[in-house]
């Protein structure tokens, strides 16, 4: 599971498509409607947020509104009501450390986009987050 905090307008079509399923299994984790991914490294922060339903449904409105852009439809009635707009932090070490992880599948999977991002230097976060100075975020699995 790879819950991206860039903005998913870097993401090739398979990597957006890919990020909607994984965080439509993350809110339904949080909701407490599977058994598995629990204990996911990637779910922390949002388990750590006074409100992770509506931390999840306010990353996968960004998510569908990227689909919506190009032309795909993700059903936005699988996310959860949003009744309170959040912001979290992340640091600026995770982003970093993404965009290079990031950068090296689209350098095999996607060449064009690749070559369209690189030079691109510190990406956009995902609207969701806030960039705040630190290194990599100690439940990212390297």
């Amino acid at each position: 599971m790879r819950l991206w905090s860039l903005h998913p307008r870097y993401l090739d079509p398979k990597g957006l498509v890919a990020l909607w399923r994984e965080g439509l299994l993350a809110q339904a984790v949080l909701r407490g409607a599977t058994r598995g991914y629990r204990n996911h490294p990637q779910l922390e922060r949002f388990t750590r947020h006074p409100t992770p339903l509506a931390a999840i449904a306010s990353y996968l409105e960004v998510v569908q509104a990227e689909a919506g852009a190009r032309g795909y439809a993700f059903d936005e009635s699988r996310i959860e009501p949003v009744r309170t707009r959040v912001i979290m932090p992340v640091t600026a070490g995770q982003m970093e450390y993404e965009w290079a992880h990031l950068m090296a599948k689209l350098s095999v999977r996607s060449p064009v986009l690749y070559e369209k991002w690189r030079p691109s230097g510190v990406p956009d976060a995902h609207p969701l987050f806030s960039v705040c100075a630190g290194e990599v975020e100690s439940w990212e699995r390297r």
